[in-house]
């Protein structure tokens, strides 16, 4: 169940949450591509979905307060949008 929230998250803010931290200079592009390609990897070989920001965390690459940050970003424009 938890990899199903985990796809609708992704599918909502994971693109933009990847080029949000690269804009506020917390990961390169090439860091970004190699979390993309490690998740894409789990999704093809059945393993559990993990959204970019626990990648990105889990390599060491973000710390927590980062990723809060970009994730109360994408959630203020979300708003302002919808």
């Amino acid at each position: 169940m938890e990899s199903n929230i985990d796809k609708e998250l992704s599918k909502k803010y994971c693109p933009r949450f990847a080029q949000l931290a690269v804009e506020l200079n917390f990961v390169t592009p090439e860091q970004v591509k190699e979390a993309l390609a490690e998740q894409l990897d789990d999704n093809l070989t059945s393993r559990p979905h993990r959204l970019i920001g626990r990648i990105l965390l889990e390599k060491g690459w973000m710390k927590p307060e980062q990723i809060e940050l970009v994730l109360n970003e994408l959630f203020q424009k979300e708003r302002n949008c919808g």
